[in-house]
């Protein structure tokens, strides 16, 4: 696999990490789930800024206006990744985090990407050889002891709240991987619009107050960036890599978090940290060194996402183009039987014997 290709899902760990330390600055201002609410909404704004914008560059250029529209046999796909992660998984994770200890809620969030591996192995049915599997356990291992202190980790029935929430967000990413050839920008725009709208209501609903404009202004910034821009690429990585190793990627946003802490906060990491960072970077290396390659078969496929054209886009245009820039439009898949390098990407979710 190439640095190029696993680029959206580690630059999304590394907004989404980031957004951890700076989201920071205002938990103790105001309710988590009013500031959830918030880093949603941030999100969702912003990137419907960026919809906006696009369009209105396509239209000065006199390019086709790309369309925004989801297929109505995806919507059921879009509406259980949004229930699933933008709403039971924070209220599940909230209700958790004030029964249990800062220690066991950050080594329990750790759950996330082994259960959407899990999950992408056992019921999509997504490939993975020993070596993905073996890097998955590093980046696991490596979160654990990166979140791990000693004595300080204590179990409590908020746990199981917690592990609820890891459930729902792994559902989440797999979900959202079945409708990812979608515009990545308007699918998790509107994940954070719904999620955002609904966290921030059920707050207001139990009593939290809206903070001042400039805190206001900053929780909006940091959720376009964490969590916005963060989606949006986590989106893209999906469509290209599949759920396991997107999730096993994004594993490694705490590794970021860390790093963008010790920047605002300096202190000189302990034994714990290094050791934390070495796992991870092997497991990132066993990903990145992976080839899997056999000849494989292509069924007619008919969808719309943006592409190149390449040895699986060969089809004919009733519209003019300049054969160079990535373009969007539905088309046809014929059958193709070939054999290249290949992750579970959405022309490649094929079976494999065992």
């Amino acid at each position: 696999m190439s640095l190029r290709s696993a680029f959206p899902a580690l630059a999304s760990a590394l907004l989404f990490g980031a957004s951890t330390p700076l989201a920071k600055l205002l938990a103790g201002n105001m309710p988590p789930l009013l500031l959830a609410g918030l880093l949603y909404l941030g999100s969702g704004l912003g990137l419907g800024m960026l919809l906006l914008l696009r369009r209105l560059r396509e239209r000065l250029r006199g390019q086709p206006v790309t369309r925004l529209h989801i297929a109505r046999a995806e919507l059921p796909w879009l509406l259980g990744a949004i229930v699933a992660g933008g709403l039971l998984g924070p209220a599940l994770f909230m209700l958790g985090l004030a029964q249990t200890s800062a220690a066991s809620a950050s080594l329990l969030l750790n759950l996330e990407g082994m259960l959407t591996a899990v999950i992408a192995w056992l019921a999509f049915r997504e490939n993975a050889d020993r070596r993905i599997v073996l890097g998955m356990l590093a980046i696991a291992l490596g979160g654990v002891l990166l979140s791990w202190e000693p004595g300080g980790a204590t179990f409590s029935p908020g746990a199981l709240l917690i592990a609820g929430a890891c459930l729902c967000w792994a559902l989440d990413n797999n979900l959202t991987r079945k409708v990812s050839a979608n515009d990545a920008l308007l699918l998790a725009c509107l994940k954070g619009l719904l999620a955002g709208m609904g966290n921030t209501a059920i707050a207001l609903s139990g009593g939290a107050v809206l903070p001042a404009a400039p805190a206001l202004g900053y929780a909006g910034v940091v959720g376009f960036l964490g969590y916005g821009l963060s989606l949006s690429l986590f989106v893209v990585a999906l469509r290209t890599l599949g759920s396991a190793r997107t999730g096993a990627y994004f594993s490694v946003a705490p590794l970021f978090g860390v790093l963008v802490s010790l920047a605002i906060w300096p202190d000189m990491p302990g034994l714990l940290f290094w050791t934390a960072a070495a796992l991870m970077g092997f497991g990132v290396w066993l990903h990145l060194s992976e080839r899997h390659a056999h000849v494989h078969t292509h069924e007619p496929l008919r969808h719309s996402h943006a592409h190149r054209h390449d040895a699986h886009h060969r089809h004919a245009h009733d519209f003019a183009w300049d054969e160079k820039s990535p373009h969007a439009h539905e088309h046809q898949h014929e059958a193709l039987a070939h054999s290249h390098a290949h992750y579970p990407d959405i022309h490649h979710r094929h079976p494999h014997p065992h």
